[in-house]
């Protein structure tokens, strides 16, 4: 099939993937245009490296499609590899190689012309910040820089997607900074596929989110879908004093939905905490504060406390283990 530039990028249709009768991967189905930089979320043993390895041909599905750029994994594997550029998890590289005649040594087998390798080399490395240690032998390297050699080999070809599993592992927070820089640049000329568990380095880069659990893709959509889809609620603190009796109706009146959820004892002013939550995900602080005004209360703090991927990601994949719980049939499956 001719390759189009209307096609997505990824497209996963009904993917299964089992291991002497375990379920690692049930039925996912998912699309990533291109250009878009996806974040892949789970916890351990979720199903997240066997679905990037089987994107990436390193392994064969049980049943399912899996298309890259329009290419079937199953039936066209060398124009895929062709157009993908993979970081594995603890990826594995020869210790006794030089990082540049590494890069090179790659750059062939990935069909980079000869006329252009030596200045594509240099562009990576100072991508990926590497330039003071091209001459070093990978082996005699620390862990951060070693992931940044992978992360440059992987760029390499400039391949429309990108899949990497969790490159920042070992990176001091510096190190983030500069591949948190390096992803990001990347938008809109590949499409990158991201797992890791620094959610906030995720929050901060990826377009979309993919939240994968015990083999089934649980919840997804971008972090502020999320936080309605999964969470469905906003909360806000207020730190004052005086009269509280009418303040629930009076909020309740001026913002739908906005209720207290608890209110703290009396500090030594006679200023107590108290939260509120409201289904709304617009800003209602402005709101707030004139109710509690015009009620006579003393406000001295009024903050939003907006839930972040981590409260996602953990309401999301204890939403999955609780339906597994109820539900008989999928006991097991995990």
């Amino acid at each position: 099939m001719p390759e189009t530039p209307e096609q997505p990028a990824i497209e996963v249709s009904h993917l299964v993937k089992t291991y002497a009768g375990v379920t690692a991967v049930n039925d996912i189905s998912f699309t990533v245009p291109r250009g878009e930089i996806i974040g892949f979320l789970g916890p351990n043993g979720a199903g997240k490296s066997t679905t990037m390895r089987i994107l990436t041909g390193y392994l064969p599905a049980t049943s399912g499609k899996v298309s890259i750029c329009g290419f079937r994994v199953s039936d066209e594997p060398d124009a895929v590899k062709r157009r993908i550029g993979y970081m594995p998890e603890n990826n594995p590289l020869p210790e006794d190689m030089r990082v540049s005649e590494y890069l090179y040594f790659r750059g062939r087998l990935k069909e980079v012309p000869r006329r252009k390798l030596g200045s594509r080399i240099d562009e990576v490395l100072e991508l990926c910040d590497l330039k003071r240690v091209r001459h070093k032998i990978i082996g005699k390297l620390s862990k951060g820089f070693r992931q940044r050699v992978g992360i440059a080999e992987s760029v390499l070809a400039e391949p429309p997607v990108i899949i990497m599993d969790e490159p920042t592992i070992g990176l001091d927070p510096h190190q983030i900074l500069i591949v948190r820089d390096l992803i990001a640049s990347l938008r809109g000329r590949m499409t990158v596929l991201i797992s890791s568990h620094i959610l906030p380095e995720i929050e901060m880069t990826c377009d979309r989110v993919l939240i994968i659990n015990q083999g089934r893709i649980v919840a997804q959509g971008t972090p502020a879908e999320l936080r309605r889809e999964v969470l469905g609620q906003s909360a806000y603190e207020i730190d004052a004093a005086g009269p509280m009796g009418s303040l629930p109706f009076v909020l309740g009146s001026i913002v739908p939905g906005l209720s207290v959820a608890s209110e703290g004892p009396p500090d030594d002013l006679g200023f107590r905490k108290i939260k509120l939550k409201t289904i709304s995900d617009e800003d209602a602080g402005e709101a707030i504060l004139r109710a509690c005004l015009s009620e006579g209360l003393r406000v001295r703090a009024l903050s939003r406390a907006r839930p972040t991927l981590e409260d996602v990601f953990l309401a999301a994949t204890r939403r999955s283990w609780d339906a597994v719980a109820e539900d008989p049939k999928d006991r097991g499956r995990s």
